[in-house]
Order: structure tokens, then sequence, then C-alpha cells
């Protein structure tokens, strides 16, 4: 049985260019991996594990548009393959302690299912 090859249209297709362009500005703004947390080092290169690549934060498999600034996120090499074509919503959140308020000093009048911590 054979098997059909499916171009990826931010390797080798339409959305190459602009692909290319989002990298750039993610390299220069970004420093930080948006799956594990931990800093990115862009003096190591590929094949290192730990080096810098971009990932699709939809996957591109899953929908995701392939060259969008808003679906695209800096990585270590090796989360990005552990990740794969899953969705995972920033896993290194649930690392990081968040303050906890008291149910008891919260004003009744509010409505708390669209209060956003700061």
């Amino acid at each position: 049985m054979a098997r059909t090859v499916t171009k990826r249209p931010d390797k080798d297709g339409s959305h190459r260019a602009q692909f290319d362009k989002n990298k750039k500005k993610i390299y220069a703004t970004q420093q930080i991996c948006g799956i594990c947390g931990q800093p990115v080092d862009f003096s190591l290169k590929w094949p290192d594990p730990m080096s810098p690549t971009i990932d699709h934060i939809i996957p591109v498999s899953a929908g995701g548009h392939p060259s969008d600034l808003a679906n695209l996120q800096l990585a270590h090499f090796t989360c990005n393959r552990q990740k794969s074509n899953k969705l995972v919503n920033n896993q290194y959140k649930k690392t990081q302690k968040t303050e906890v308020i008291s149910n008891r000093i919260l004003p009744q009048a509010m409505d708390w299912k669209t209060y956003r911590a700061k």
C-alpha cells in the first residue's frame, strides 16, 4: 500500500516566506521555551537537543495555521519533538505558584466567572 506524502505549506509551500519572517521575529523577541518555560540558548545549533526551534501551538496536522505569528512560539528542539502534534496549553505555567484568595473576603456582587488575576 503506497503512502501519500503531504507537503507542509510552512516547509515547502506557499507559507514558507511568511514562516521565515515570523521565525526571525520570534528569535529576536523571545528567550523562553513556550513548552517547558526554561531559557533557550541561541548559541546551540541543530542537532543539539536544546537548540532553538519554532513550535506550532496548534499543530498544522490539527488545523493550525502554518505561518501565523499567533500560532508560533519559541521552543527547545527536544521539547518540540516530545510535544509532537499534541495540543498543550503552556505546561510550564502549572509549576508557577499562584496566589490563593479566600472566598470569604470576595464581594458577592461581582461576576467571578469573568475575573482574571493580574
